[in-house]
């Protein structure tokens, strides 16, 4: 290895980051204020975890409440036919890349107030270090150094397994489906979250046998009705009124559920078993009936390891062969990273301040740091909140 070339430059702001909460912290914070900025990102473009995700990934709510808050994401269209006929358009993965991209370069590059340092790692003490040339850069920070990773989400792209595979098991993560050249014997999707419901519904719209697909699901999931969540709609303001009434007229966190699914706005897949998860994700009514179509669920708690003839779990086993398929949807995905105070004199953490709008959250932190309040003001008015997990 060469010797480390070193280099320093002056900036406002060094922002660790550039996904979904970095990008919309700087937009906001260069559309109210006159600040010079300096971005570092680990990966070569902007765009965070969409970078890593699976091909047929989609927002699972509509672009408009999704990207940065100078410019929109899609162009307000409703869905013609598919899955949400009559709905307003979810980006996909690729669209929402391409829109950070045209960002980062068409806005934050442009204004001249921001310089973009792409496959760098930041080194702690206002230093990052270039993977492709090895330079530490210093840089000498007027304002605070802002820490956009602390809400990472984690995907079966770069996460492996949480379960061990022994020689002759096909396992793959998630993404690797729109890879297959030949046909399984049969599907076996492991995990209980959004990333599962994609899986599921996009084998299933590939005319996949339900029978063939055996989903591994450790704990039952509450989502929400997509119906409820369209943009100027009076269906969208009523599913809001539905969960405060709710919450105001039951006794328990069980009662609110009962009343928000006899409203139709939580859902489940299976009507026998109360879901223990909630993560906020979407269904439509048609995702919901695709997903019921799945009759193999195990619930034997999580996957432990994999052999070629048999699954092991928690509290049980099934079988398997070596033709089977085992896709992993096992990753985390959410940060559940515990609430820190979001501002200090010299430093920004970001994090989620509203029920589960990252970008939104990114926004507002971007807004307020641009006002000139004092610390102990920004705290008291953004105070962090958590993705949520549980019902």
């Amino acid at each position: 290895m060469g010797v480390t070339r070193n280099s320093k430059l002056d900036a406002d702001y060094l922002v660790v980051g550039a996904g979904a909460l970095g990008m919309a912290f700087v937009d906001s914070l260069i559309e109210y204020s006159d600040v010079d900025v300096v971005m570092v990102e680990r990966r070569h473009r902007p765009g965070g975890h969409w970078l890593d995700s699976y091909p047929f990934v989609q927002l699972h709510q509509p672009s408009r409440f999704y990207g940065v808050n100078s410019t929109s994401l899609g162009q307000d269209r409703m869905e013609p036919d598919g899955v949400d006929p009559g709905f307003y358009e979810r980006a996909s993965g690729a669209e929402i890349c391409g829109y950070y991209d045209d960002i980062m370069r068409h806005r934050f590059l442009a204004s001249g107030r921001v310089r973009f340092f792409p496959m760098c790692d930041f080194l702690g003490d206002r230093r990052f270090r270039s993977r492709v040339t090895d330079q530490v850069t210093e840089v000498n920070v007027r304002s605070r150094v802002v820490d956009a990773t602390y809400m990472a989400s984690r995907v079966p792209a770069t996460d492996p397994p949480p379960f061990e595979t022994a020689e002759g098991v096909r396992c793959i993560p998630v993404g690797e489906l729109t890879t297959l050249e030949d046909p399984a014997a049969g599907y076996v999707i492991v995990g209980g979250g959004k990333t599962a419901l994609d899986a599921i519904c996009w084998l299933l719209d590939r005319d996949t046998d339900p029978d063939k697909i055996t989903w591994i699901r450790p704990r039952d999931t509450w989502v929400l009705n997509r119906a409820f969540f369209q943009p100027g709609q009076s269906r969208t303001f009523a599913g809001a009124v539905f969960q405060l009434e709710a919450i105001a007229a039951s006794e328990s966190v069980e009662e609110v559920y009962e009343r928000l699914e006899a409203d139709e706005v939580m859902l489940r897949t299976d009507r026998a078993v109360v879901p223990t998860m909630m993560k906020g994700a979407t269904v439509s009514r048609r995702e919901l009936e695709q997903l019921r179509r799945i009759a193999n669920v195990v619930r034997l708690g999580h996957v432990e390891r994999v052999t070629p003839d048999q699954i092991v779990l928690e509290h049980g086993s099934i079988p398997t062969t070596p033709n089977h398929l085992h896709v992993h949807c096992a990753a985390s995905g959410l940060s559940d990273n515990p609430p820190r105070l979001i501002f200090t004199d010299d430093t920004i953490t970001l994090q989620l301040v509203t029920r589960v709008g990252l970008t939104l959250s990114g926004g507002l932190q971007g807004f307020l740091e641009s006002t000139g309040r004092t610390t102990e003001d920004k705290n008291a008015l953004c105070p962090p909140t958590v993705m949520p997990h549980t019902p």
